[in-house]
């Protein structure tokens, strides 16, 4: 009874482990950004792409 117990504990907790060990935080990735825009690395956010 008490693996039993355990073991769905277990089961039950694991996607929420799995979301902490990546990080609450939302995190912005080229894909994300605007047209117009491109993904700058530094600051991890979306910026005016310059034009020529």
């Amino acid at each position: 009874m008490t693996k039993t117990i355990l073991s769905a504990a277990v089961l039950a907790l694991a996607p929420t482990l799995a979301a902490a060990e990546c990080g609450w935080s939302k995190k912005m990735n080229a894909n994300q950004c605007a047209d117009g825009q491109i993904f700058d690395a530094a600051s991890g956010t979306c910026v005016d792409q310059a034009t020529s």
